[in-house]
């Protein structure tokens, strides 16, 4: 009996022990993480032969002027900018929007979540040789070739190599630029398209059904999509001039259009959002629910 006893408790002893080198022999070959590098992206990419993003558009003034054409980049060039834009509120879809101090442009990728990496006011270094740049009727972006002469979304494995951060994220960098309707209507697209606007003191056209930016068409029959996205026009400037263009996946969807239900009239609100063109009409893309600011 006494004999058993003293088996297994020499067992346990001896399992304790081995256990005790092991984990004392782990914890010598464990390195511990490095933080130095950022998770995505390639930091390899020098600084050298960074030009504005005005400066990028004026390289290649045909592409942009007819409906939709690509060219390849085969200088050795590169643009550095802020995030303005991307998918947090599921309205900008696989691409997201940069601006420095001289223009924006659109950055189309094959990839969703792109939030999580590249965050608003983020500031990153794009190396541009190689990528295609295009105008999608007539907005300027970057990605790869999409049937024959269009440009469309490049893929990621890509988009990682042509990349790297600057610094950390900072939103409080990006401010939208302010302006009326009036201002609007006469801002140059060429020079301005892509950018962050803030539209003052504007209201909805009022519309036939359930009235939310993007309803689901299943229920809202007096709807019609364009590519996914509704179109809402504002009552101070004309439809064919200016659209706010929401998909029917973002989150804000649903959102009922600004209406004060006391007089009985459209309310007025503020409208952030990335300023982009469809040939010769503005489209507001808003980003998120806070883009929406009701003031009456």
């Amino acid at each position: 009996m006494y004999t058993i006893i003293y088996y297994k408790a020499l067992r346990a002893l001896s399992l304790a022990l081995f256990l005790s080198v092991a984990l004392t022999s782990c914890q010598k070959d464990w390195d511990e993480p490095s933080f130095s590098q950022p998770p995505f992206g390639n930091s390899s990419i020098s600084d050298e032969g960074i030009i504005s993003i005005a400066e990028l558009k004026t390289m290649y003034p045909n592409v942009f002027a007819s409906t939709d054409q690509n060219k390849q980049i085969t200088e050795n060039i590169k643009i550095r900018g802020r995030v303005t834009g991307n998918d947090l509120g599921s309205n900008l879809y696989k691409q997201f929007t940069m601006q420095d101090e001289t223009g924006a442009i659109i950055v189309a990728v094959n990839q969703s979540g792109m939030h999580g990496f590249l965050a608003e006011g983020q500031e990153i270094v794009i190396d541009l040789k190689d990528l295609f740049i295009g105008g999608y009727r007539r907005q300027p972006e970057i990605g790869q070739p999409y049937n024959g002469n269009g440009i469309g979304r490049m893929n990621k494995e890509l988009f990682q190599k042509h990349y790297k951060y600057v610094g950390t994220p900072d939103a409080t960098v990006i401010q939208p630029i302010e302006m009326t309707a009036d201002e609007l209507k006469n801002w140059d697209k060429d020079e301005n398209c892509a950018k962050l606007i803030k539209l003052k003191d504007v209201s909805f056209v009022p519309v036939d059904g359930l009235g939310t930016f993007a309803p689901d068409t299943t229920v809202d029959k007096t709807v019609s999509l364009i590519g996914g996205c509704v179109n809402r026009a504002i009552n101070e400037i004309p439809e064919s001039q200016f659209v706010v263009r929401t998909s029917t996946y973002a989150k804000f969807a649903a959102r009922k259009l600004p209406y004060d239900n006391v007089n009985k009239r459209p309310a007025k609100c503020n409208l952030t959002g990335i300023a982009t063109r469809f040939n010769n009409t503005w489209q507001l893309l808003i980003r998120k629910e806070s883009d929406i600011e009701v003031i009456e």
